[in-house]
């Protein structure tokens, strides 16, 4: 008691703030709700202010856009928001999350590591909506959702799903899919996406199914038509080469060890004949480590469209259903991001981005951008990370009009019909189309995300003409409608 009663006023000042501070952060009593938020407010991630801005429970492993809601993959659960306000909708334990459908009929697929099966959850309520117990492997696209199940390890079915359907549109055997429990989107025969600093790899959200998937089973290649299930080819690769499935084919890249260098050759066959459509010798794929010229890696490129280096070390882009060239950059270019419509490439003096069109020869845009500045292509904007002074600017690919110009250290995480998501470490935000730049925020397209600005200037998304690929050979896949 005396040393209670030997605290004097300061004493007891400063236990009454300790009381009041300690109250307030386990949330027991709060006198000062706004003071409070003050003192708990983190700094802004980026200059302009975000619309909104959250910490997440984890450090994300992938932020994905669906519809209305923003929805946060960690290590041990997943959550979803509000892509309007940022409030969290729900939350659940889950060591793996990924997102299936488009902008009207997304759905979240979620499931635990060594356990199969997985439940396909509402984004917005969290609801579920299906469930599976014995899938060891799915894989999500904006129009299609495929799951495979073994009797046991040369035993496998492959079943394709609309991604809020309740039956399976098709289904396939598969002697195997690799060996082992492999959650969500185990690697396929395809391509490898050009990466860039401070911009995720998978920013662009899901894609629209391939017409063909090459599955590696044992060696072997099994090459399986997305839009009715039939195994189409069932292929064993030579010494010298790999395979890879792209824009409709079945591509044979052979790489040749001989006086000293690696000599390259690709051939095109499509499956459902066996026949050969095209050839190019001397392109490099960039799937060879030049250990022997063993081939270890996917071609470099993106959905119908592969990367490759001339023997002048000029750097192209060809159209993986026909072989053509739809571009060859000059001497020091290179390559930042491609799709099937657009190509971002820096120039030879390092001080500019320039924007292309695949289908036009000639470059539509030019912005200056720093030597060690990084890029990437979405369905709705092209993201460009810049260092020194350190910002992320979003812009219009076909014209290069400024969608968001952000001072900031973050990274692109996630981009959507009307803005996108940056994050730094466990905060995130959303950006809406306009921040920054000239032009107010465009107006809502379709009711997804959060409004713009009264007096904004309408932003209308690049359009979809690169969704049935060069050929219009994607048109008869599934969802694609043409």
């Amino acid at each position: 008691m005396c040393g209670v009663k030997g605290l004097g006023v300061r004493g007891w000042l400063l236990l009454g703030l300790i009381t009041v501070i300690v109250l307030a952060a386990t949330g027991v009593w709060n006198p000062f709700p706004t003071l409070w938020d003050w003192v708990d407010r983190s700094e802004p991630i980026a200059e302009p202010d975000v619309v909104w801005q959250q910490r997440v429970g984890g450090t994300p492993k992938s932020v994905t856009i669906a519809g209305d809601t923003v929805v946060v993959e960690q290590r041990t659960r997943v959550e979803a928001r509000s892509l309007a306000t940022g409030t969290q909708l729900w939350e659940r334990k889950a060591d793996w999350a990924a997102v299936a459908g488009g902008d009207r009929d997304p759905v979240v697929a979620v499931g635990k590591l060594l356990v199969k099966g997985y439940e396909l959850l509402d984004p917005t309520s969290g609801a579920v909506r299906r469930s599976d117990d014995r899938a060891v492997a799915v894989w999500t696209y904006r129009n299609l959702l495929l799951d495979a199940r073994c009797a046991d390890a040369t035993d496998c079915t492959l079943s394709a799903w609309e991604p809020r359907g309740t039956k399976p549109l098709w289904t396939a055997f598969l002697p195997g899919v690799h060996s082992g429990l492999l959650a969500d989107n185990p690697d396929l025969l395809g391509t490898r996406r050009l990466s860039a600093p401070r911009i995720d790899g998978g920013v662009a959200g899901p894609e629209d199914v391939p017409p063909l998937l090459g599955f590696p089973v044992d060696g072997r290649v099994h090459v399986v038509d997305t839009a009715t299930g039939r195994v189409l080819q069932n292929v064993q690769p030579g010494r010298e080469e790999r395979l890879a499935v792209i824009g409709g084919r079945l591509l044979r890249i052979n790489a040749t060890s001989r006086d000293g260098s690696c000599y390259f050759a690709v051939s095109a066959v499509d499956p459902a004949t066996s026949r050969q459509v095209w050839q190019r010798n001397g392109v490099n794929l960039r799937t060879a480590d030049y250990a022997g010229c063993v081939q270890r890696e996917d071609p470099q490129g993106a959905r119908n469209v592969l990367i490759g280096v001339a023997p002048d070390g000029r750097e192209a882009v060809l159209d993986g259903y026909d072989g053509r060239l739809l571009h060859v950059g000059a001497d020091g270019e290179k390559l930042l991001a491609v799709d099937d419509r657009y190509a971002l490439v820096r120039s030879a003096d390092k001080r500019s981005i320039l924007g292309r069109e695949l289908s036009v020869d000639r470059n539509q845009w030019t912005r200056a951008a720093g030597s060690k500045s990084g890029a990437a292509l979405t369905p709705y904007a092209a993201v460009i990370a810049e260092e020194k002074p350190s910002r992320l600017v979003a812009v219009d690919p076909r014209t290069g009009r400024e969608l968001a110009v952000l001072r900031t250290s973050a990274n692109a995480l996630a981009v959507g019909p009307n803005g996108m998501i940056i994050g730094e470490g466990r905060e995130i935000g959303y950006v809406r189309w306009g921040a920054g730049t000239s032009a107010g925020p465009p107006p809502v397209d379709g009711g997804s995300g959060p409004g713009p600005n009264p007096g904004g200037s309408t932003y209308v998304p690049p359009s979809d003409q690169g969704n049935c690929g060069p050929k219009r050979e994607l048109c008869d896949s599934p969802g694609n409608g043409g």
